[in-house]
Order: structure tokens, then sequence, then C-alpha cells
């Protein structure tokens, strides 16, 4: 069965429909959300052959006009030459302003399509159609779009809330392990800053998320469809309580960022999936927490213990202080070059707009990476 978990935004209110084979109703699902008849859908090298004609049968049998438009995977996807290549096959599908732009993939593929709505026209309606866990989890609800400019992650974008978000629990069967694991540190994120139970529940559990997903029983299935629906949930709480970060609530979705942005910007996009750059920034960031917020360590050590468990990376291996220390200077939370951090002081709970002094920064960073530069 499909579960439904309300966005609350007033006039920008959406729904997130989660379920197996929710890809065969996104047509339905989108007729009752977005005004005009007319969708591009875009997608990735390595998505479109998967699920790409099924999204668009199902959109025609809706009475939609359906076009397409095909970015390669990865995130050096997320370019202003991407972008450029997208508004012209925007423009060929002759959409206008009633038109909608299909985000269909992962967190890459969300952003970019995002940002093209968002600016296409001055804006037009988007539908989320995740089809990884981190995106089902995180980057397809809340309306953050946008692109990575060489000198760093997001730094050019807009906030763009989607009509509608459709995510179908059955496109997991084909991703990826790795990604997998990459959208499970979204998961572990939220249970860090705002759910403790959440975070007892995935050490709990670890041992079977962590296995390949066609080895799963069908409990532990129904068991990481649970968790994608909390995990929801909680991003729909803290969205609707802070829609543009304006009363720091939200900015403690980026926990981890700050220090993970910077491993995937020096390690060269690609290197590390999204994912897993914050779970080691996650790491990072517990060990300034212990430091400096009063998080016990005892509790750092479970946190960093958890992403182990569930095979990721804590530690940014072979990269250098110096660079990263630099490319944290240039994100787009910091102030006047000092980076800005989200701390816990226990688990399921933190603090946003931590100013970390830089002996600490560096402490830090050898304690969880004791052989880099």
């Amino acid at each position: 069965m499909s579960k439904l978990i309300p966005v609350r935004l007033g006039p920008r209110s959406y729904a997130i429909h989660l379920g197996a084979g929710l890809l065969e109703a996104l047509g339905p699902l989108a007729r009752e959300s977005v005004r005009g008849r007319n969708g591009l859908v875009v997608s990735d090298g390595h998505v479109q052959p998967l699920y790409g004609a099924r999204a668009a049968d199902s959109l025609r049998s809706a009475g939609f006009t359906v076009s397409a438009a095909v970015v390669p995977p990865g995130e050096a996807s997320k370019s202003s030459a991407q972008l450029l290549a997208l508004y012209d096959a925007t423009l060929r599908a002759g959409l206008d302003r009633s038109g909608c732009i299909v985000a269909l993939g992962g967190g890459v593929v969300g952003d970019l399509a995002g940002f093209l709505a968002a600016t296409y026209l001055r804006g037009v309606a988007l539908v989320q159609v995740p089809t990884t866990l981190l995106a089902m989890v995180d980057s397809s609800v809340g309306g953050k779009t946008g692109i990575n400019l060489p000198a760093g992650k997001n730094l050019v974008g807009a906030f763009h809330q989607p009509a509608l978000v459709v995510a179908d629990i059955n496109t997991l069967r084909t991703l990826p392990d790795r990604e997998v694991r990459a959208g499970l540190a979204a998961v572990v994120k939220v249970g860090a800053i705002r759910d403790a139970v959440l975070f007892q529940t995935l050490e709990s559990a670890a041992g079977g998320l962590a296995r390949p997903w066609k080895t799963r029983t069908a409990a532990e299935r129904d068991r990481m469809e649970e968790i994608i629906a909390r995990g929801c949930e909680i991003k729909a709480e803290i969205v609707a309580g802070d829609e543009r970060e304006e009363s720091g609530l939200r900015a403690l979705l980026n926990f981890g960022h700050t220090f993970g942005h910077a491993v995937e910007q020096v390690a060269g996009y690609g290197t590390y999936l999204h994912g897993e750059a914050v779970a080691i920034g996650m790491a990072f960031a517990a060990r300034l927490s212990a430091r400096l917020a009063g998080l016990p360590p005892a509790e750092a050590d479970r946190l960093i213990g958890l992403l182990r468990g569930l095979g990721l990376p804590v530690a940014a291996q072979g990269l250098a202080w110096p660079e990263l220390r630099a490319a944290m200077g240039v994100d787009k939370k910091a102030q006047a070059h000092a980076p800005r951090f989200v701390l816990l002081g226990r688990l399921g709970a933190a603090v946003a707009g931590c100013a970390v002094p830089e002996a600490d920064l560096e402490a830090a960073f050898r304690s969880v990476n004791p052989k880099s530069e």
C-alpha cells in the first residue's frame, strides 16, 4: 500500500506519494496536481532506459503530451552547460507557463530539472519522481534546486517547491548497492539531528539495511519502506517549519554537508557519491560536536559506528587538509570564509550556525583522518 505524506506550506503545499508500483500512477497523480497537459521528462542516461518509457506512458494515458530530455549521469551534469541545453529542450517541447517539468532520477536530475522549472518562464510546475534512496528521503522534498560552480557545490540555485512527489519503492531494485548505502546516509542524518528513536531503529536494523537489495527478506524490505517514510516525514516537518532557512530550523538538514561538500569538490565530483561524502562530513561533525557542543564521546562513536556498519566511509582518505579547509571557505553557508557547522548536543538534537575555532577544525579532521596530510 502507498503512503501519503503531506508537506504543509499553505498555497505551496503538496503530497509525497510513497509506495511500490507508483510509477504507473504518475500520470493520474500529475493530472490532479498540475494545470497544463504538456510535460518534459528530464532523466539521465542510466534511468531513462529503465523507467523513461513507463513514466511517459503513464503521463500520456492521463492526457499529457510528453517530450524527453536526457543528461549524462553524474554530478558533472549539475552545470550551466547542461542547464542551457535543457532550456533549449524545453523550448522545443513547446512548454508554456502551464507546462510541467518531470524530474525522473536521483538527486542530480532533481536539482538540475528543479532549477530548470524554477527559472524557465520565471517558473513552471515541477513533479519530482525520485528513483534513488537519497533523492526519496532528501533532495526531492523541500524545493531546493540548483547547479554547481567550479568553486563549489550548489552555489547557484532557487527555492522552487514541487507540485507533487511520486516515489516508487520498486525503483530501488535496480539501484546499485553502493547507491542504496549512500542513500542511507540521509536517513542517518535526520535521525541524528531530529529523532533518536529512528537512530536506534537504524542501529538495530543496520545488518539488514547494509545487505544487497536482492538478498533482503520481505520483512527487511518492509522495514526499509518504513524507514524511508519516517525520513520523509521528518524532512516534511522541517521544511514546513522553515521553508527558506529563515529561522535556522531547516539549516539543521545541513548536518555533515559543510565538510562533505568540500570532500566532493577536492576529491573531484563523482569520486564520492553525495551520500558517502555526507557520511564523511557527519563523522567530522560528530568529532567537532564532542569537542565543542557537549556530545558525549560515546554518542559520537555510536554515530560513526552506525555509518561504518552501513558500509559508508567516515574518512576522507588521501585528501589534504589545506585544500579541504579552503573549499569549506567558499561553502554557501560560510561567513567571511569561516565555515558554519551543524553540531549535536546529543543524538536527536542539533544546533545550526556554529562557528568553530581553526584549531578545533584541524584537530577534528586529524581524529578521523590520522594518516592524511
